[in-house]
């Protein structure tokens, strides 16, 4: 009974989608932009007969209504969204309509009352064309916002889906890859086997956990690295040498599990491995203004593995395109005798 219960609550929650965040930018640039189209279009109409001065203070009567409405949704999206379904949007669409209906009235009530003459409609005429303005763009507006809500809700589910495939695809190849050097390193020094296994089930606890799509932090991931570089090193001994220089990235920097390490395993695998007489992995990083660099840099062999650099390097690609968006970059490519792979995460 329980399963069952939440099977049916599950589809609900996915249903009801919270309200745009009517503080943001985009949402207050949408409001302005909508107001100033509203009023540029009347005053282009054939039958209208209201110049530039009539055109100035249409544009701030609806800029001001705009920038109002925003304000009110902002501290009222709290209230709103504790309505059950769609009665959310239809809170915030009665609000607007009230708003705007509220500040003709006193517009036009301080219109009279300073005698300014700007206004020349009669007060009924004023408040119902505004009014009924309001209800249509108001419906209009918070269809797009609903049907873009459920837009990025599919978007999502499809996107940690791909991510979670991705993970998948990792941990069968990784946990080959560790098992065969603890197979290796118990025969040769029991008491490092040992040590190996403890890096191990910190690995595997990251690769496996339940968390493992969720995002980490930077000095969580290098702290992997490091142990899966310890377990590298006992296997290859002086022909794996490791140099790092991380000292200015930021510890807490947001990063998703298992990033960075997948990157390190493949220039150990590709570029230390096939050489006999190894070779050095450097692992260097920097804070730009808008994010962090990182590099992995290892030798170029010139018989490379067949499997390559591709699977881990794809797939790094993918996530941190989800992850980060269109501003992330990820370079890898040879460049003089070394592979290197670049990776630009602008701050989330």
């Amino acid at each position: 009974m329980r399963e069952s219960a939440t099977a049916t609550t599950a589809p609900a929650r996915a249903e009801h989608r919270p309200l745009p965040d009517f503080c943001s930018g985009p949402v207050i640039y949408a409001l302005l932009i909508i107001a100033a189209i509203t009023v540029t279009v009347m005053w282009l109409a054939p039958n209208n007969s209201h110049g530039w001065e009539g055109y100035s203070v249409g544009m701030l009567f609806a800029e001001w209504l705009a920038v109002v409405i925003g304000v009110a949704l902002c501290k009222l999206r709290p209230l709103f969204e504790r309505l059950p379904g769609h009665a959310s949007y239809a809170g915030v669409w009665m609000a607007m309509v009230a708003i705007v209906a509220a500040g003709s009235i006193l517009v036009h009530w301080l219109d009279g009352l300073m005698q300014m003459a700007l206004l020349r409609d009669t007060a009924v005429e004023f408040v119902r064309n505004n009014t009924v303005m309001a209800a249509l763009l108001g419906a209009l507006m918070l269809r797009y916002f609903y049907l873009l809500a459920q837009w990025q809700t599919r978007l999502e589910a499809v996107s940690k889906a791909q991510v979670a495939a991705l993970q998948a695809r990792i941990r069968p190849h990784f946990l080959f890859n560790s098992m065969n050097t603890v197979a290796a390193l118990v025969r040769v020094d029991p008491a490092a086997a040992e040590r190996t296994v403890e890096d191990l089930s910190e690995l595997f606890r990251a690769a496996l956990g339940e968390h493992a799509t969720q995002d980490g932090t930077l000095g969580e991931e290098l702290g992997l690295v490091d142990r899966y570089l310890d377990i590298e090193q006992l296997r290859l001994g002086e022909r794996l040498r490791v140099r790092r220089e991380l000292d200015e990235l930021p510890a807490d920097f947001p990063l998703p599990r298992l990033l960075l390490q997948p990157l390190v395993e493949n220039a150990v695998r590709h570029g230390i491995q096939p050489l006999r007489e190894g070779g050095e992995v450097i692992l260097r990083g920097a804070r730009g203004r808008d994010g962090i660099v990182i590099e992995i840099d290892n030798p170029l062999a010139s018989e490379p593995a067949p499997s390559g650099h591709g699977h881990g390097l794809d797939n790094v690609r993918r996530r941190v395109a989800y992850r980060y968006g269109p501003l992330a970059r990820v370079n890898a490519g040879p460049d003089g005798g070394r592979f290197i792979v670049r990776l630009q995460l602008p701050a989330p």
